[in-house]
């Protein structure tokens, strides 16, 4: 995926009628998604016949899931450079942290000035490589805690 949806609703949020809109669009819309490259879609205003890729129409049936809890939505490339607040809110952690993170050598960055960037996709690159070492520390652990018989 090339993108990850941050673009702000023209709303803050979406009001009760928008969110059952969406959620109701986003089922029908993942039932007719099949195993093809594209679907074509047909538009009753303006009888128009579209072709939309299926990784744009799963893209959008999360943004009417989103919509449908009630959240924001919003999209950043993935080539986009965000400050370091931003790649924390992003990783859910502080920004000190982060920065720590960055001063490690564990994440890339560069300065802009005397602020550091970074690029969005190193941020879940690093996210995705961090999910995969702690998936296999707990199996270790679990592995650790049956050979020891501790009920695990």
């Amino acid at each position: 995926m090339n993108a990850v949806v941050i673009h702000n609703l023209p709303s803050a949020f979406p009001t009760e009628q928008e969110a059952r809109l969406a959620g109701e669009s986003g089922r029908l819309l993942a039932a007719c998604i099949g195993h093809g490259e594209a679907l074509c879609l047909r538009v009753t205003e303006g009888g128009l016949e579209i072709e939309v890729p299926i990784p744009a129409l799963h893209l959008l049936v999360d943004i009417l899931n989103q919509m449908a809890q009630g959240n924001t939505v919003s999209i950043v490339p993935t080539h986009a450079e965000l400050t370091t607040q931003q790649a924390a809110d992003f990783m859910n952690v502080s920004r000190p942290f982060l920065v720590g993170l960055l001063e490690g050598g564990e994440l890339p960055f560069r300065k802009v000035g005397t602020h550091r960037r970074v690029l969005f996709k190193d941020l879940v690159e690093y996210r995705n490589r961090s999910q995969i070492q702690r998936k296999l520390a707990l199996d270790t652990l679990t592995h650790e805690a049956q050979e020891l018989g501790m009920g695990y």
